[in-house]
């Protein structure tokens, strides 16, 4: 695969910034790993971080590159702070950024499919919160979305008795509006998304802090028909679990045979 560090300059968030992009190449020679390419353009997996992270955290903690060099799948991993993927209210518009600019410019810069059957979005943490509200606000854009580990009752979290948002976090990204079922309410958002969604795939550890958030979000899509995968096992809010569930993530994504 090529890996590439891509600088660039947002006009959304007045400003320099980056993304990691991994892209398909076709090898037979290689040590170790087997890389394919379809013909036309490749798929594109939209893969977001968590909190504490930036773009370069998913190939620094696991084998994301290793794993998807046989799909021909292109993977774009942005950067965008601690913005829960947000338009914040005292900071940038990191929501607008990812929803409508760097989906162009990724096109711009590099050979992708356009067509909402090769196009994923997936996040862990913080990231998989982004990747869900995405898929639910932008349905038509994705033909599936996974959250690892997501943040996926966000309002809840605001007083939290046990593990809030960081309450400078919080004034940063949603101030004092009202999160509870708005744009930003992943929850909330189920009742808004219409009836033709991208397959959804909902994973979590049981011993994760998050594990609560995870219920509720599922058990709110079941009570409104919305149908998702789900995957609660043995696991903690850590790269070991991650590891393993993109992995797992990849091989349920609805890749199309012909590449």
């Amino acid at each position: 695969m090529a890996l590439m560090r891509a600088d660039f300059y947002s006009e959304v968030l007045g400003l320099s910034t980056s993304m990691t992009v991994l892209l398909p190449q076709r090898t037979s020679s290689q040590i170790g790993m087997a890389g394919s390419a379809p013909d036309g353009d490749p798929p594109v997996l939209y893969l977001l971080h968590g909190l504490s992270d930036d773009d370069t955290i998913w190939l620094r903690r696991t084998s994301i590159e290793r794993y998807v060099a046989p799909l021909g799948l292109a993977v774009v991993m942005p950067q965008v702070g601690r913005s829960f993927y947000s338009d914040e209210e005292h900071g940038n518009r990191y929501w607008t950024f990812l929803s409508e600019e760097l989906p162009g410019l990724c096109h711009q810069f590099f050979r992708l499919s356009a067509r909402r059957e090769d196009t994923f979005v997936a996040g862990l943490s913080m990231g998989g919160y982004g990747a869900v509200k995405w898929a639910l606000r932008d349905p038509g854009r994705f033909a599936a979305a996974a959250s690892l580990s997501g943040a996926l009752d966000v309002a809840g979290r605001r007083h939290h008795p046990a593990h809030p948002i960081d309450a400078q976090v919080w004034h940063t990204v949603f101030g004092e509006r009202a999160v509870t079922g708005s744009d930003d309410d992943a929850v909330a958002l189920l009742d808004k998304a219409g009836s033709d969604l991208p397959a959804l795939y909902v994973a979590c550890g049981t011993e994760d802090f998050l594990y609560e958030d995870n219920l509720t979000f599922v058990a709110a899509a079941r009570e409104r028909g919305v149908p998702l995968t789900v995957d609660f096992s043995p696991g903690a809010h850590d790269w070991a679990y991650w590891d393993a569930k993109i992995q797992d993530v990849l091989a349920w994504l609805p890749l199309r045979a012909d590449g």
